[in-house]
This record gives C-alpha cells, structure tokens and sequence, in this order.
C-alpha cells in the first residue's frame, strides 16, 4: 500500500492515456518522393522508413509514426527493434509502452516546414509537406486510383464517371428480375431472363415475360401452327383458335390419309412375309434367273401399291426426325445459356465470397477494439485518487515462475493518482529481482508517469513514499517511508522475507 501528497489541480483526469483527435491518424508515414530535398535520417519512421507522420517519441528516443507506433503497442508494451539493432538496448527503456510515449511536437514543426512537391504527372503543386498533408493529399486532381471492379488506373476526378459509365466490369441490376450481373454480361442475361418482356409477332401483344410467353403461344387466338394431322399428310396451317373448325370441315380427308397410310402397312407387312417365304429358293437361282424374278417381285409390289406406302413412311420418319433436329438445337441453345448464368452466378459466389472475408477482417478489428475497451474499463475499476493504492498480485505462484523463466520477468500494476488532478504513478514489479538483486530479491520500481496535469504540479516529485509489504494473516507488516532523492535518476525498492530495504543508483546498493 502506498500513500502520496499531491496538488490538486482544475482539470478532468484520465484513467489511461488517450490520444486527441488532433494526433490520432489512420495513415502511416508520407512517401519521401513528396519531399523536394534529401530526407534526412531523423525525420525517418523507424518502423515504415517513411516521413513521420504525427510523430512519437518512445522512451528510448526513437521516433515513429503514431499510427505505426499504436500497431506496434496494440498488444502492450514491447521490446524496441531498433535499440537492439544499435546495440545500445536497455531493458528499462527500451521498451515501446503508448503509457510513457509522447508527441514530439519539436521534431513535427520541423517536418512540417519541409519543402514538398505533388508526386503525380502533370500537377505541379508544391509548398510545404504540413500544406501537402492538410490540403493537397488524397485532393490531387492528377492522382490515379485503382478501380476495385475492373483494376484500371484511373483518375480521382473521373472515378464516379467511370464507375458509373465506362468500367466494363460495374455491376448492374436486371430491372425486370433484380439479378445482379456484371454489364459485359448484359448480352447473355438478356437471352435467358425469365422476366424479360417478349413481343407476340402473330397477335401484336408486347410485355410478355419469357417465363409466359410459351404459354401465350399456345394460347394465343392468332397463332399459326401445323395441323395435328400433319405426320400423315395434312399440310394445312391454321389459327389456333380455328383448329377445332378446321378438324371438323376436313374430317373426311384426314379420315382418307389415315385409310392410305394403314393400307400401306398392310401391304408393306405382306410383302416382307412372301420375301421371307422365297428366302430359301432364292439362294440356289442362277444369275441368270435373278434380274426376272427381282423384276417381277418389283411389278408385283407396284402392283398392289406398296411403293407410295414406303414413301410415305419415310416422309412421316423424315418429318420426326426434323422435329427431333430442332429439339437437339433448341435443347443446346438452353444448355448454353444455362452455362452463362452458371458464370454470372459463380460471380456472384466470389463477390459474396470477398463481402464475407471483409466483413471477418472488420469483426476482427472490432474484437479488438473491445478488447482495448475492456482493458480500459479494468484499469478505470482499479484506478484510485487518493494516493492509496492495494496492489494483491493473484496467482502468485504461475507469475514468479514465468519470471524465473524469463517468459515475464516484469510486471505493471494498474495508474494511480495523488489526486483527481494529481501525479500519476504505477509500480512496477519483478518477481524475480532486477539488477543486483535478480534472483535473491523481489525488485519493485515505483514510478512517476507522464501526466496531463503535469504543467500544474511542482518539480522535481518530492513527496513522501510509505511502502508496505502487507501480511494478510494481520500478523507482521513491513513497513518503510522515504523521499525520493533528486538526484537518483532510477529508484528500485528490494525487500525479502528478513524484511529489509535498500536504494539502488546505477546498479550499486547502499543503504536507506
């Protein structure tokens, strides 16, 4: 338990440090081709190696970009990249924490005076790089963007005339049947929209859905079509609304062809019966017999009729298989247009496709704003404002041997405050020791952090610490005070069970 004194000040606190929207950014850092002068290496993100943009700067010095650093930091505090590639890493601070980082408005004014210059053909816009980002990035007339349909680059001033006009990949929707297709497929939907409206050429009736329109055929009172009768020689091409008239008045003549058509079976069966008979003679004739009897054989059946019968049979087969010809053709023009709209549907499967993957990446990114958002309700429920802080680190146990081995040798507590408008400080625990003391003691750093009142405080912090190492069977407390001596620049509290404390200064212990 700790207890301070602190000034009370006339502003609203906050539980967490935040970002104003004047420093927040969705961008990382600006492409040094805008720069009209060599970049120098301090105005260099370390993280995109871009222009900073809003820079930060870390504890350790480093300077980023504040939207490169938040992704860096999403996840808590992290061990610096570039201080281990200097050598010059320190775990005390070298480590990227949003807590303790804090805008460097110095190094911001500087690359805002930046000579710039606009990177597109044909604009010759220039000034300075704070002018390009308020005024001239993302306006750029000669600026060319990707169109997402039909990926052609395009210009920002024509980007909605393209999309909504020339881009042969835009997506359109059917007025008649609401089906989404792609406008180069505009053709091939046209032939099998079943809501399409289709003109009856015979009665003149427009407006008639595809879906209908065979029915319509059938139905319509001025439509030609071919006597039922036609397999057997009825030529006749009447009105569908005169085909029962029709039946009636010719009725004597259908009954004539039917009677020629079974006539011509009958001798057709008979003379297949008498070849049949004389198949066994016919096989031991001489040569010279052969060409009378096939003359007789062909008189005889002229004779009685039997070649118009054949006749006619095969015009009957030949008309069928017309018919059966123009099913095959009418049957492979549907297979085709099925085959388009098997296209156009699968499509439209990829496009559902890709809404469904955009949409998994934004729950992502709620998810974790959630998460931010439960992280900052926790530290709302333990922050205090009275310079009393209990800090109970639950299971023990699994936290000492995740330092021992290294996996989390630290560990933060929660912000507090001297006052609603006070200091604000954490603790900062290693299980295991630190420095001197790392395996033989319990190492706690307490912390005075960067706060939002700070202007109003006095400097440097010298107010009186209490530390108590609490025994909660209420048996024996360990308890200390102290000030904090100016002149330490690190203060590390190490206590053990034989319940002693000592001030360490750039790792050498002396006592308090």
């Amino acid at each position: 338990m700790m207890s301070t004194a602190g000034t009370v000040g006339k502003w609203k606190a906050m539980a967490r440090p935040s970002l104003p929207s004047s420093l927040d950014s969705t961008l990382p850092g600006i492409s040094r081709e805008v720069l009209s002068v060599s970049m120098e290496p301090k105005y260099q993100c370390q993280q995109c190696k871009e222009i900073l943009r809003k820079p930060f700067q870390a504890q350790c010095g480093h300077r980023f970009c504040v939207f490169c650093f938040k992704q860096l930091t999403s996840s808590g505090p992290i061990p610096c990249k570039t201080c281990r590639a200097e050598g010059i890493f320190e775990e005390a601070t070298s480590m990227l924490n949003i807590a303790v980082a804090f805008p460097d408005n110095a190094a911001r004014k500087e690359i805002d005076s930046l000579p710039a210059k606009c990177q597109n053909d044909g604009c010759n816009w220039s000034g300075t790089l704070k002018e390009y980002e308020g005024q001239h990035e993302g306006r750029c007339d000669f600026e060319r963007v990707k169109c997402e349909a039909c990926q052609a680059l395009i210009l920002v001033s024509e980007k909605d005339r393209h999309n909504e006009r020339e881009c042969e990949a835009r997506t359109l929707n059917c007025k008649y049947c609401k089906v989404t297709f792609n406008f180069k497929e505009i053709k091939a939907h046209d032939e099998i929209c079943q809501k399409f409206p289709m003109q009856c050429k015979d009665c003149g009736k427009k407006k008639i859905p595809r879906e209908k329109f065979q029915e319509h055929i059938k139905s319509c009172a001025k439509s030609k079509s071919a006597c039922q009768f036609s397999e057997i020689g009825c030529r006749a091409v009447v009105d569908n609304g005169k085909q029962q008239e029709h039946e009636q008045t010719s009725m004597t003549e259908h009954l004539r062809l039917m009677l020629a058509v079974l006539s011509s079976v009958r001798l057709l069966a008979e003379g297949a019966g008498e070849l049949q008979e004389d198949s066994g003679l016919g096989l031991y004739r001489g040569l010279e017999d052969a060409s009378p009897a096939g003359a007789h054989a062909a008189g005889h059946n002229a004779g009685r009729g039997g070649g118009p019968g054949v006749q006619q049979k095969v015009t009957a087969l030949e008309n069928i298989v017309c018919v059966l010809n123009r099913e095959v053709e009418r049957s492979a023009l549907t297979l085709e247009a099925l085959s388009r709209q098997h296209r156009l549907d699968q499509e439209k499967i990829d496009n559902l496709s890709n809404k469904v993957r955009q949409l998994e990446r934004t729950l992502t990114m709620r998810d974790l704003q959630l998460a931010e958002s439960e992280q900052s309700l926790r530290e709302l429920q333990f922050c205090t404002y009275d310079g009393v802080f209990i800090w109970k680190i639950a299971d023990f146990s699994r936290r000492r041997q995740d330092a021992v081995g290294g996996r989390a040798p630290a560990m933060f507590s929660p912000a507090f405050y001297s006052s609603k408008y006070g200091y604000k400080m954490c603790l900062r625990l290693y299980l295991n020791g630190d420095g001197t003391g790392r395996g033989t003691h319990l190492s706690l750093f307490f912390v005075v952090m960067r706060g939002k009142y700070d202007a109003l405080l006095k400097w440097p912090f010298s107010q009186k610490v209490t530390l108590m190492l609490l025994d909660q069977n209420n048996r024996e407390h360990i308890i200390d005070a102290f000030r904090p001596d100016v002149s330490l620049v690190i203060l590390c509290i190490y206590c053990t069970c034989s319940s002693y404390f000592h001030a360490v200064k750039y790792g050498m212990s002396s006592g308090c």
